[in-house]
């Protein structure tokens, strides 16, 4: 996004961050947002913001560590600022299959062309798996699928691709807009 906050740019008048905030919020019970600059802006959300956990941004990784150093329930969900559009049913059906599964993390996965594409910031974990991610992070590990193939999880496919369409760069977001307009 050329160095801007892609969380605070506008998308059909609304923030990105904002819009995953309001889709996410009728699938939990509570809600807090990992940001590491303009706190305020994210801090106007009206739920908790908290920055990451370890120095240097350091990439997703390091905001489940910082959710889960919060976390007051059994689970942790996460979601991207940068997706407005995944399934509504998200939450629900990782948590089926990481219940059905007796897994500890549920990823989303969509299919193309390619095959099976794991979502992994979109995930379902057990509040339980924090000291798995403070020891992986602290031996300087930055890799989510290296850090999820160390335990029991379960992919679970959603047909519609384009919900996980995320907005990385100018481009991209023009065209989400174009798309839900």
């Amino acid at each position: 996004m050329g160095g801007v906050d892609k969380g605070l740019q506008n998308h059909l008048g609304v923030p990105l961050a904002l819009h995953a905030l309001m889709r996410l919020a009728p699938q939990v019970g509570h809600i807090m947002i990992n940001a590491n600059r303009n706190l305020g802006a994210y801090d106007a959300f009206g739920v908790p913001v908290w920055p990451d956990a370890l120095p240097d941004y350091p990439g997703p990784l390091a905001g489940f560590l910082a959710g889960l150093e919060r976390c007051e329930t059994p689970y942790l969900v996460t979601v991207p600022c940068d997706t407005p559009n995944f399934p509504p049913d998200l939450v629900g059906r990782l948590a089926d299959a990481l219940l059905a599964q007796d897994a500890e993390i549920a990823m989303a996965a969509t299919r193309d062309a390619e095959g099976v594409q794991v979502q992994p910031v979109f995930c379902l974990m057990r509040a339980s798996l924090m000291e798995s991610l403070v020891r992986f992070t602290q031996s300087g590990h930055r890799k989510i699928d290296r850090w999820t193939a160390q335990h029991r999880c379960v992919e679970v496919l959603f047909d519609d691709e384009a919900a996980f369409f995320n907005a990385n760069t100018p481009d991209d977001l023009r065209q989400l807009q174009r798309r839900d307009a």
